[in-house]
């Protein structure tokens, strides 16, 4: 593990400090010159360092459902993606189109085209379809309140990818279920990733868009595991709108380097899409790709942010969602609502993926579910 040099805030300050966040601002404490005792925070760091070479782990037997009911037949769904030039909304629709040939139904894929008034629109089409299900594919389903009460009018069972922010059945929005991991798990690992990579000594700068309610909780939970080691130092919050990322983060990152140069040693970030960003202004500052500042991305671990990682260029580390195992579980589930049972209950658990265990691997796809699958629907 790399040593990095660092040095935390209370929870209640930290979240009382975001409430007042503006758009694209920079918060955080100035950089302290003192060197931090070697002391440190033994029993955290034991712990995040622990929890890491958990979700490190590749070699894992399916720990999904292997029961449910037999696949019903000549059923078709349609999938409303926000849109399909996001890479997790596209990596889950794909999975869904395996799983979909798999059971032997039809398929149809409608992009809202990342606008309120596109995913409308989709959502609208959807339902003219009279589809047997429809998946809400990334958008907050408020957004589409309308096409939601005339889908439950008339009986339509909605499935969510990343559509409310806690995996599970929902009642407002009805959902049948949703797909996620769990943020606080997704949290906790890169914070925990930072902890043990630095030893507990690191200067950290933390990427997140407060304006989405979903980004700004998993920053809260980000930053207030990162505060239970004391010498690690949230040097500073980035708040940059994801729309705004291309325009935004590069000027950002390199006011931070001329801020506090040697003493930001990782960064952190609710998306890997800040690290494509930030890639340019480091390598103008004629920083190496495998050096500090070692980022990692808590968010859906597309296929270039395993590029980055792989090739060890501007980000050491992602916290990936199992995109393809996602869609196929969508399938069951709406098999499930279909025969009249209960949702699966079934949450993936947090991964961390590097170029050590990647292994040249452009998406996290755990082994194991798509046998399963087949073997619960009788294929």
């Amino acid at each position: 593990m790399r040593a990095a040099l660092g040095g935390a805030a209370a929870l209640a300050v930290l979240a009382a400090g975001l409430a007042g966040c503006e758009r694209g601002s920079s918060t955080g404490p100035a950089p302290s010159p003192a060197k931090p005792p070697r002391a440190g925070c033994p029993t955290v760091l034991a712990g995040a360092r622990a929890a890491v070479r958990r979700a490190e782990r590749t070699a894992l037997g399916w720990d999904g459902p292997t029961t449910g009911p037999r696949a019903v037949s000549g059923r078709s769904i349609v999938y409303v993606a926000q849109a399909m030039t996001n890479p997790g909304v596209a990596g889950a629709a794909q999975g869904v189109r395996e799983a979909v040939k798999a059971i032997g139904w039809k398929l149809r894929v409608i992009d809202g085209q990342g606008t309120p008034a596109g995913v409308q629109g989709a959502f609208s089409q959807a339902i003219a379809l009279r589809p047997a299900g429809i998946v809400i594919g990334g958008f907050d389903p408020r957004l589409t309140s309308q096409q939601v009460a005339k889908a439950d009018a008339e009986h339509i069972p909605l499935i969510g990818w990343h559509a409310v922010a806690s995996p599970g059945p929902s009642r407002r929005p009805r959902l049948f279920t949703n797909l996620t991991t769990k943020v606080a798990d997704v949290a906790g690992a890169a914070a925990d990733w930072i902890i043990a990579d630095s030893l507990g000594q690191a200067g950290a700068v933390l990427f997140t868009d407060a304006s989405i309610p979903f980004a700004r909780h998993k920053s809260q939970l980000i930053r207030a595991r990162l505060a239970a080691c004391p010498q690690v130092r949230l040097l500073a919050e980035e708040n940059i709108p994801l729309t705004d990322t291309s325009s935004r983060t590069p000027q950002a990152v390199s006011a931070l380097l001329a801020r506090f140069r040697g003493g930001w040693t990782h960064s952190v970030a609710i998306n890997d899409v800040y690290f494509a960003d930030a890639a340019p202004a480091l390598r103008a500052a004629r920083h190496k790709g495998a050096g500090a500042p070692f980022n990692i991305g808590a968010g859906d671990g597309d296929p270039s942010a395993f590029q980055r990682v792989n090739s060890r260029q501007f980000q050491a580390a992602t916290v990936p969602e199992p995109l393809s195992q996602q869609g196929w579980q969508i399938v069951d589930e709406f098999n499930r609502a279909f025969s009249g049972a209960p949702a699966s209950g079934y949450v993936s658990p947090v991964h961390i993926a590097t170029a050590a265990n990647s292994l040249g691997a452009t998406a996290w796809d755990p082994p194991g579910y798509r046998a399963a699958y087949r073997r619960i629907w009788g294929g």
